[in-house]
């Protein structure tokens, strides 16, 4: 009896080391992830997007190779071209379903149609919308989005939270998000690691907060501040990681924009513990020859099949080619920049024309020019207005928009009527040399009248100043404003004439 209980304790040790070791086998969850794609649905030589039909194609034959995948989008999806504003977000939603989408974060441009359209977007979406930060005027949890979902991967638990930027209440027309405020992300962050620790295995914080120079709260402080978070997947500044971003153990991931890479992150569990995580990019050269899914190709076909009898008529025609890239529009006079804001002047027969570099989204080339090309540089439906303001409230003004520069920030003024010199080296709030009304210092005291849209003359990008005018003329869509422009100016020729100029 004492030598068969010796060999059934053995057995049974042998049983218990077996089922230890095949319960520690390492496991791999696979995350894909997209962010800013601003509508961006098809692939474009243009922009260098490789189009959702291959990501699709990418993300199928991971499913393949891996038990547990995921796909997130850091949101800015929405809105931006014309395949998704002229439906008003619902091609993009329709693909993301197509495509199963696990979960997206709001991004401050997803909130460009509304609230009201915002939340219809929702209804129609099979995958959840996240902001956990995302709160009514009595610190209610609003109800466009949820604060975290928790995903049961075949044994793994995965826990995702979002963020939103708390930018968006400027970075986006104001009415869009009357009756909401942004949380702190940091102490959200806090609380909602608090919240799934203990309840998952893994956590993920989906963010649209980005890692921009010239923002308040960044996916950076976020990992600096706050302990247990093992991914960020992160939009909003465009940032291109290539293998991620390590910070105080928490692995920053973001795809650039425009879907031009599909992030991928992988991170690897051992008896349900992360024991490694690593990030990287598949750019659209390695998926050439992907074969794009043929379900969403369809799809996005019949959106531009609907589209095109609107989208396709030629309004006019240019002579050079129009710079609306991101990077100088942001940071410096463009002949675009120049374009939009004389159209704007002339229109609304102001002394002074001031527009936010980033309502430019894209550029036109030489030849013939489209409603639609027109409707992709110009994507958020603003209308223009005409205002009354001080000499000094115009520097004031222009003291802002040139506050974050060298930093690529959507407030970097074009202008029209007047021409100005900073000085990048001195303080933001003490950059201005000089503004100069054809050829003479702009009076401080006189008052003047200014072309702007309607973002910015409700405080948008931070243009407080704006609020304080009054409003003496409102004109039309700012994209029909600029096509009528081009329609009785063809071709147009728009040059640099050293409207902006940055001294030393």
């Amino acid at each position: 009896m004492k030598k068969l209980r010796s060999v059934l304790l053995t057995i049974a040790c042998i049983l218990l080391i077996v089922t230890v070791s095949v319960g520690a086998a390492d496991t791999t969850l696979r995350i894909y992830h997209t962010n800013d794609t601003h509508g961006r649905l098809e692939a474009d030589d243009y922009a260098g997007s490789m189009g959702f039909a291959r990501i699709k194609t990418l993300i199928d034959q991971g499913e393949k190779e891996f038990e547990n995948v995921l796909y997130l989008d850091a949101g800015d999806t929405f809105h931006g071209q014309v395949i998704t504003n002229l439906n008003q977000g619902e091609a993009a939603v329709h693909l993301l379903n197509v495509m199963g989408c696990d979960a997206l974060t709001l991004g401050n441009h997803d909130f460009n149609f509304g609230q009201q359209r915002l939340q219809e977007l929702s209804d129609i979406a099979s995958f959840p919308l996240l902001a956990a930060n995302l709160k009514n005027e009595d610190g209610s949890d609003s109800k466009l989005a949820e604060n975290y979902i928790i995903k049961d991967m075949k044994g793994i638990k995965v826990g995702i939270f979002g963020l939103s930027t708390p930018e968006t209440a400027y970075k986006t027309h104001p009415k869009n998000v009357e009756g909401l405020t942004f949380a702190n992300p940091v102490e959200t962050a806090k609380e909602m690691v608090q919240e799934l620790q203990g309840e998952v295995d893994v956590i993920v914080a989906l963010t649209h907060l980005g890692l921009s120079q010239g923002s308040e709260y960044t996916s950076r402080d976020v990992a600096e501040n706050v302990s247990g978070i093992d991914v960020i997947i992160d939009g909003h500044s465009h940032s291109k990681l290539d293998n991620g971003l390590m910070v105080n153990g928490t692995l920053i991931a973001s795809a650039n924009e425009y879907d031009k890479f599909l992030g991928v992150v992988d991170i690897t569990l051992s008896a349900n513990k992360v024991v490694s995580k690593k990030a990287s990019l598949i750019t659209k050269e390695a998926a050439a020859d992907i074969e794009p899914d043929p379900v969403v190709t369809k799809v996005i076909k019949g959106i531009n099949n609907a589209n095109n009898a609107m989208t396709s008529v030629v309004i006019g025609t240019s002579a050079v080619e129009l710079n609306g890239e991101r990077s100088q529009v942001r940071t410096g006079e463009t002949n675009l920049g120049n374009l939009i804001a004389d159209a704007m002047r002339i229109k609304m027969n102001t002394d002074f024309a001031i527009t936010n570099g980033g309502g430019i989204r894209a550029s036109i080339d030489t030849g013939k020019i489209t409603k639609g090309e027109v409707i992709t540089v110009l994507p958020f439906g603003n209308t223009g207005v005409a205002i009354k303001l001080t000499g000094e409230q115009v520097w004031e003004a222009i003291e802002h928009g040139v506050s974050q520069y060298p930093a690529e920030e959507g407030l970097f003024p074009q202008v029209s009527g007047l021409s100005f010199k900073f000085n990048p080296d001195k303080p933001a709030g003490e950059r201005l040399v000089e503004i100069n009304v054809d050829g003479k210092p702009i009076d401080m005291n006189k008052t003047y009248t200014v072309a702007t849209n309607d973002f910015m003359a409700a405080g948008g990008d931070g243009y407080t100043v704006f609020q304080q005018g009054s409003t003496v003329n409102e004109a039309g869509g700012l994209e029909e404003i600029v096509m009528d422009y081009i329609g009785s100016n063809s071709p147009v020729k728009p040059e640099l004439e050293n409207r902006i100029q940055v001294v030393k």
